[in-house]
């Protein structure tokens, strides 16, 4: 009898073996459906280890990644955007690309829009992972001492944290070395304090971004001053 039960079972592990192995093809193929849920206490590391995980094998595109942040879309996307700001040679199309989110927010839209054209472009998997590879860890260093906190209207704060990124992201093309890095660390800050809802570094990077407009302002008006574009007071 039990030999029989045994016999009989083959048939049916082998199908749940097929059929195991269909729903993972079906999952890869899909590239992100096994994506896990994000959550708003889902720390910002996790959803970009998770996002690295299930991003399909080769390329990866803005429109994928948008599709599968959902409402925490612009906290991720400007975080990735900052990261990228930081690489040398591409700070003038991270600043473009920031500044579609950071307008939406202020006009308080529910989730980033970019151009079909944009969120077709493809870029390599490798390339993400070099990023997070340094980011995540980071990352999760500073979620030890930040947390929610200090809470405000959640629509102020979008369009308060969008103006913000608007302003420190025309620094992103000054064309001068390494000048893109302190605006892009900044933009990074500044989504980290927006994903965590932590208003204290929320404050703490909007006075940097202050301090930082105001060096640069001082900067363009002494390189004017010097150029002869400006008048002297007498």
């Amino acid at each position: 009898m039990s030999t029989s039960q045994g016999t009989a079972s083959y048939p049916a592990r082998g199908e749940a073996l097929r059929s195991g192995s269909a729903h993972a093809r079906r999952n890869k193929s899909l590239g992100a459906a096994s994506l896990p849920p994000i959550d708003p206490p889902t720390p910002a590391s996790t959803i970009l280890q998770n996002l690295l995980l299930h991003a399909p094998d080769e390329t990866v595109s803005l429109g994928w990644l948008m599709r599968h942040l959902g409402r925490r879309s612009f906290g991720i996307i400007l975080l990735l955007l900052g990261l990228l700001a930081c690489l040398p040679g591409v700070s003038a199309v991270a600043g473009v690309l920031i500044a579609i989110p950071a307008y939406q927010m202020i006009v308080a839209r529910t989730a980033p829009v970019f151009p079909r054209f944009v969120a077709s472009r493809t870029f390599k998997k490798q390339r993400l992972a070099s990023i997070l590879a340094r980011a995540v860890p980071a990352l999760r260093f500073l979620e030890r001492f930040i947390r929610p906190r200090w809470s405000t209207p959640f629509d102020m704060t979008k369009r308060v944290v969008g103006g913000a990124v608007l302003l420190i992201g025309a620094l992103l093309f000054v064309p001068i070395p390494l000048s893109n890095v302190p605006p892009g660390l900044t933009i990074v800050l500044l989504a980290f304090a927006y994903l965590e809802e932590d208003g204290a570094l929320l404050s703490a990077t909007l006075f940097i971004i202050l301090i930082l407009l105001l060096v640069a302002a001082a900067i363009a008006w002494q390189a004017a001053s010097l150029a002869g574009w400006i008048a002297g007071p007498f």
